[in-house]
């Protein structure tokens, strides 16, 4: 095997997929070249920032990342997360760059040390509704930033009212060139995507307004432009900011590294689901730790994954790692000679560009969804939407998490207690509310938890089970409690369930035990309720303990 063929193996790639990986990181440049320089300016950077950093964490990825069709880049919600964060700790847009740089490298440092850690867990509690409500309010947020653009004006500070009537009360002094230009980049953006859907739409709208920008002297006629971009050739930079500003970014840095990794795990998956891959989150966690480190080393602002460059240079054949390497190439040789070719491009353009990258995001048909079937998923994304609206990014998007983390501890504590009867012609216990056949034994109360027990639900099975045994016609004189969800029994819910035996006793009802996993049985055996109940009263299936099930009084007669 020749040398290059270890490279493409290694990069998943094979003889027949080079033309399609080739195909594919064309593509991917195209959408990248346009977004770098206009989610540069949302990042508060300048546009050669967004080129530095664009190939090292393409490349970064390759070497550490797993996935084959993850394209990693700026993307709206990385370079909307980092400009906030860095606005907070200073509004000085000379300090933007080396503050954007350090908040990459913190974000980072927080997925590679979580991906080492074997963290990559933590994504699965960042509820869906809660993440599209985020991801709602953002783009509305991006959308006005980029309207001020177009219309030729400024949309001022705050959030996003304040910004939007800023905005709307500029109105007399809107500019109609700018707003014409706009207009028309919306209009073809939207028409080529429509009509030729395979079209690099924005790099298409971005030449043809660079070209007619030149010819007609747009800048003359009152339309702000870009510029003149420096090449941009990556050069290790450390950001030089001061010992008291990284302490300061922390905070805003870790909400940023969840957002960045909840955005590229979600489209890995999503590719891996498709093509039968195995995505290991914690390998991408640290990968995509990595990417961003390296970018804020090399004078760029946060990275993710992109879900439109991923899905384009997939559609367009790429099948491997492979197409991010040439992506890179392509990427650092623009930058390092095609730069000044950017000097003509017309503000309310990228502003364009950035408005039909983000639209994806504002899509009703979810929440339409929530509303007709699961109304506290809709409140919630409600709230993750209006809390971004109303108190900006971070602290939206924290709300979102917090809302998250008390879903997750509701549903977990919310357990139902179902009573089991015995099947007919069968040793097999079943939920009663599912088998009108299924009887149960005079005397012997069956319960199982439908999930996992924990210190949050611990209390309420046994509140459950007593009221139960209280209704019970006739009383019973054995509660038979199956186990079999839980696989590991915590002191707190072992000391609950000594506290249920002691009212069951009180009550002349024995309790026994039964399904107990093999980790949840250490848990069992190494507790004072072991003692208390007595060999006799743990039981490998339901069946036996029923059978084993007799009133207090004749097990002491008995004995």
């Amino acid at each position: 095997m020749s040398t290059a063929d270890r490279v493409r193996s290694a990069l998943g790639a094979s003889g027949g997929s080079l033309r399609g990986d080739m195909l594919g990181a064309a593509t991917a440049w195209a959408l990248i070249v346009p977004e770098c320089v206009a989610y540069a300016q949302i990042a508060g950077v300048p546009p050669q920032n967004a080129f530095y950093a664009a190939p090292v964490a393409l490349a970064v990825y390759v070497l550490v990342g797993r996935s084959r069709f993850l394209i990693i880049g700026a993307t709206s919600a990385a370079a909307v997360l980092s400009g906030a964060t860095v606005a907070d700790i200073s509004p000085d847009p000379r300090q933007a760059v080396g503050l954007s740089a350090a908040l990459a490298v913190i974000a980072g440092g927080v997925l590679l040390a979580a991906g080492l850690a074997r963290l990559g867990f933590v994504t699965n509690f960042l509820a869906t509704p809660a993440l599209g409500g985020f991801l709602f309010g953002m783009a509305l947020t991006i959308v006005v930033r980029q309207l001020a653009k177009i219309v030729g004006t400024s949309s001022g500070d705050g959030q996003f009212f304040p910004r939007l009537f800023t905005v709307l009360r500029h109105l007399p002094h809107w500019s109609l060139a700018s707003l014409a230009v706009g207009g028309a980049a919306l209009a073809a953006l939207f028409a080529l995507e429509y009509f030729a859907p395979r079209l690099p739409a924005s790099l298409l709208v971005l030449v043809v307004a660079i070209v007619v920008s030149a010819g007609a002297g747009l800048k003359d006629h009152g339309v702000d432009v870009v510029g003149q971009i420096p090449s941009a050739v990556p050069v290790p930079h450390l950001p030089g900011i001061p010992a008291a500003d990284w302490w300061h970014l922390a905070g805003g840095a870790c909400g940023v590294a969840l957002v960045v990794f909840a955005e590229a795990f979600s489209i890995a998956s999503r590719f891996g689901r498709e093509y039968g891959d195995e995505v290991d989150a914690n390998r991408e966690m640290a990968a995509v730790g990595a990417a961003n480190i390296c970018a804020g080393l090399f004078r760029g602002f946060t990275v993710s994954g992109s879900a439109s460059r991923s899905a384009a240079a997939e559609a367009a054949g790429a099948r491997s790692r492979l197409a991010s390497l040439i992506a890179a190439v392509l990427i650092l040789l623009t930058g390092a000679f095609l730069t000044p070719l950017f000097t003509d491009l017309p503000e309310p353009v990228l502003g364009a560009i950035v408005i039909s990258a983000v639209r994806g995001f504002l899509s009703t048909g979810q929440l339409r969804r929530y509303a007709r079937a699961d109304r506290s998923s809709l409140w919630v994304a409600l709230t993750a939407l209006f809390g971004v609206l109303l108190f900006d990014l971070l602290p939206g998007l924290l709300l979102a998490v917090a809302l998250s983390l008390v879903l997750f501890i509701a549903a977990a504590s919310t357990i139902r207690v179902a009573v089991l009867g015995r099947l007919p012609g069968s040793r097999t216990y079943g939920d009663i509310r599912g088998h009108a056949n299924a009887a149960t034994e005079p005397g012997v109360l069956v319960a199982r938890p439908d999930g996992a027990l924990f210190f949050g639900n611990g209390d309420r099975v046994r509140k459950d089970i007593l009221a139960r045994a209280a209704a019970a016609e006739p009383a019973p004189h054995t509660v038979v409690l199956d186990l079999g969800s839980t696989y590991h029994l915590g002191v707190p819910v072992l000391d609950v369930l000594d506290e249920l035996r002691y009212a069951l006793d009180r009550r002349q009802c024995s309790l026994h035990l039964a399904e107990l996993r093999a980790t949840a049985r250490h848990d069992f055996d190494r507790h004072p309720l072991a003692g208390r109940l007595g060999a006799g009263a743990v039981h490998a299936t339901v069946a036996d303990a029923v059978s084993n099930a007799v009133p207090p009084g004749a097990r002491q007669r008995q004995e």
